[in-house]
Parts: structure tokens; C-alpha cells; sequence
């Protein structure tokens, strides 16, 4: 267990806080709690390459602990009627399509490395900045001229960020299945 692993953990444990801060109308709370579970993102990143830490179990945490906060920040967001529900609806359609596509890759390769695009990681930031922005709104009562606009944007590039891992997928299985044609 490496240092980074440990910090990933730690943001997958803020999550139910967050929650809880969220569901009771804290959302001062609620955001400084959004904001560590940020920072710590950056921080087990930061760690892994200074010291050397990356591991393949960091690799599966660090990118589910984000899911764990998205997903459930989406959901009580959207059950409050604070976030639409169809973004809601959007960006977990998305989490499932990536995860079943990654066991379809991981059951046909298993020596296949996960490796986030880029584009899935300005989503990611995008959705991050979606809560966000929502958590400020509620709290201080600004940027709601904004929020419609980040809304589409969010929805947008969930959508093309996507279709982008669907062909990747099967530009990786088609090569798969080529290699594996040519070593028999």
C-alpha cells in the first residue's frame, strides 16, 4: 500500500461526508469537503510521480475515487433538483459505458494498461467544475447565469468524451484480435 493509494482511499472516505453536509443544505460544508477531496487528487498524483509511487492498484483507485465523488455528487445533486437530471443521467451512462468497456478490454487482453485520455480527463475536470461551480452557487448565490451554460458543456463533451473511448476500444480489440490472428 503506497502513499497515493492511501490518499485515494482517504477521498473515497470523504465522500459519504460530503453527502451527509450536502443533504442537510450545508453546502459551505459541502464544498470545503469538495475541495479536499480535490486537493487530495492532485496530492496523490503529485506524490506518486515525485517519489516514484505509481502502481497498478493506483491506477484502478485514483481514477474510482473520482468516480465515487462524480457519481454520488450527481445523484444527490440531481435528487435535490439542484444539477438536471439528464446530465445526471448523461455522465453515469458514461461511467457504466467506460467501465464495461474496460472489462471487455481487461477480459480480451489482460495485459491491457488503463490509460485515461485526455479528452476523459477534461471531462473529468469539467464535471469536478460542475459541482463545483453548483456548491458556490448555492452557498454565495452567484454565477447562476453560468450554470446552464457549464451545464451544456458538461453534457457536451461527457457525451464526445464517450463516443472518443467507445473507438478507441475498438481500434485496441480490432488490433488485438489482428495480433493474435497473426501469432496463430
Amino acid at each position: 500500500m503506497t502513499i497515493p493509494n492511501l490518499i485515494s482511499l482517504f477521498r473515497m472516505i470523504l465522500v459519504p461526508v460530503f453527502l451527509v453536509f450536502i443533504i442537510n443544505n450545508r453546502f459551505l460544508a459541502g464544498l470545503m469537503i469538495f475541495v479536499l477531496a480535490g486537493v487530495s487528487d492532485a496530492a496523490d498524483g503529485m506524490v506518486a510521480r515525485l517519489f516514484n509511487q505509481k502502481s497498478r492498484l493506483g491506477s484502478y483507485l485514483d481514477p474510482l475515487a473520482d468516480k465515487c465523488l462524480l457519481v454520488a455528487s450527481f445523484i444527490c445533486l440531481a435528487a435535490m433538483h439542484i444539477i438536471p437530471i439528464w446530465l445526471t443521467a448523461i455522465v453515469i451512462a458514461r461511467d457504466i459505458l467506460i467501465l464495461l468497456g474496460s472489462i471487455v478490454i481487461f477480459l480480451i487482453d489482460r495485459d491491457h494498461e488503463v490509460k485515461p485520455s485526455i479528452w476523459g480527463k477534461v471531462t473529468t475536470f469539467l464535471q469536478l467544475a460542475t459541482v463545483f461551480l453548483v456548491l458556490v452557487e448555492k452557498h454565495f448565490q452567484i454565477f447562476s447565469q453560468y450554470v446552464y451554460i457549464v451545464y451544456g458543456a458538461t453534457g457536451t463533451l461527457t457525451i464526445s468524451s464517450g463516443l472518443l473511448y467507445m473507438r478507441s476500444w475498438f481500434l485496441n480489440l480490432k488490433k488485438t484480435l489482428q495480433d493474435r490472428k497473426r501469432r496463430k
